[in-house]
């Protein structure tokens, strides 16, 4: 349907079909990672609480390794997805190539620097004398799984800027029922221990790796790309990447900053804000599915030189962040009576955390545009406003964060904070937004 001669009832829902066919599969492939880490606990966890309490530690580690290159995914779908607007197959697909030629390099200069660090690493992370050997192993057997972690994270960047979703949760399916079978297999059956639930793991990435380097080598084929290294793509690739790293380590600071604070509230404090954080990240999830079908469709407009098409599609993705904010919102509260005590038994706890849910609910519409802007800035490669953006907020809510303690508040005045965050990151992607500077089309910005 050309949009020229269409009613806006029909764009409208247009638009709305094609944001929901790629952002229900990316919700189900950003929920296996965590799915993967809830099985691997519950199987380690029966081996004992000094085994548990290693692989907490070597998990948080590895997460936050994965996290931090996170930027494979977000910057190959963007340049990836500008191609296919711009009409040239061949071009976008050589981007991918080139994306996963960098996580392969950066996930091998991870695993070289993990491998001699790991009891350094586990130290700094206040293991005990009893957890730290479990977390050594576990550790440096998973690091062998970074490099096909970090090629998982590029090639779904490469299939997202194809506009396919469906494939990545098909192969995250596949990965996160392997990861559970490989792990009672090797843990029990084996008898290999936390080691086994370490191989197993390291497994079932490199067959989703291996999956996802079938698609696009297949679609290499097909539309006559080449598969060797180019080192001017890769620099590229990495330039591109560098301003999205600014702002994914600024907002990992916040993160590790509000649980640094939560800790020097008190035991039952720093519980509640475990549960509050687990549950926002759920929610964070959904609303990061809308920003995935984001860069995906607005790269796409971009690439075609329609920038009426961006605009109004990153209009009607605003309208679809703020009714799931409210949605996730109200769910939050409806639900508190029904969650609240599967987390915890503890009535001090139970106490800390009602207060800070009500802020965290009525805060999640705001979370809503705030996820729908970021995603569309970075379909539009609009990587170092992020960046700066990332880092102002994180200069106004450490100050505020940091004075919780001394000036009271507890648990409640924390999350107060995290919602001031999140409002701060919303009035800078707005401004962004409006005055439509990010609106740059052509195959490559």
């Amino acid at each position: 349907m050309h949009q020229a001669h269409a009613t806006p009832k029909a764009v409208r829902r247009q638009h709305d079909r094609e944001i929901v066919s790629l952002a229900v599969p990316a919700f189900g492939a950003l929920v296996a990672e965590p799915l993967f880490l809830m099985v691997d606990s519950a199987i380690v966890g029966h081996l004992g609480t000094s085994q548990l309490a290693g692989l907490a530690i070597a998990s948080a580690l590895l997460a936050t390794a994965v996290s931090v290159f996170v930027f494979l995914a977000y910057a190959t779908t963007a340049a990836v997805a500008r191609r296919v607007g711009a009409g040239d197959l061949q071009a976008a697909i050589r981007q991918g190539i080139d994306g996963i030629w960098l996580a392969l390099l950066l996930g091998g200069a991870v695993v070289a620097l993990t491998l001699p660090t790991a009891p350094w690493l586990v130290d700094i992370f206040g293991a005990s004398g009893t957890a730290a050997p479990y977390a050594v192993t576990y550790l440096r057997i998973s690091s062998l799984g970074i490099p096909a972690m970090l090629v998982v994270l590029a090639a779904t960047g490469v299939l997202r800027g194809l506009q396919d979703t469906r494939t990545p949760l098909y192969v995250a399916i596949g990965g996160f029922t392997a990861n559970a079978a490989l792990n009672l297999g090797l843990v029990y059956g084996a008898g290999l221990g936390i080691a086994g639930s370490a191989w197993g793991t390291v497994i079932a990435q490199l067959g989703m790796a291996g999956a996802y380097l079938f698609v696009v080598i297949r679609g290499a084929r097909r539309h006559g790309a080449s598969l060797r290294p180019d080192a001017v793509g890769i620099r590229a690739s990495a330039q591109a990447g560098a301003p999205l790293l600014v702002r994914t380590l600024s907002l990992r600071a916040v993160l590790m900053i509000a649980t640094a604070v939560a800790a020097r509230l008190g035991d039952a404090d720093v519980a509640a804000h475990q549960v509050i954080l687990s549950l926002w990240s759920l929610m964070a999830f959904a609303l990061d599915a809308i920003a995935i079908a984001g860069q995906a469709i607005i790269g796409r407009y971009l690439g075609a030189d329609d920038p009426d098409g961006a605009r109004q599609v990153c209009r009607r993705m605003i309208q679809w962040g703020v009714l799931s904010g409210v949605a996730l919102g109200a769910l939050l509260i409806v639900a508190r009576p029904l969650f609240i005590p599967l987390f915890t038994s503890d009535p001090a706890v139970q106490d800390a955390m009602l207060p800070a849910l009500l802020v965290v609910a009525l805060s999640q519409p705001i979370a809503g545009v705030v996820f729908v802007l970021d995603g569309v800035l970075m379909g539009a490669g609009d990587g170092p406003y992020l960046a700066w953006a990332m880092l102002l907020t994180l200069a106004v809510f450490a100050p505020v964060a940091l004075l919780i303690p001394t000036l009271g508040g507890g648990l409640t005045a924390l999350w107060g904070a995290m919602t001031l965050m999140t409002t701060v990151r919303m009035a800078t992607l707005w401004f962004r937004e409006r005055s439509g500077r990010w609106l740059v089309t052509g195959a490559t910005r």
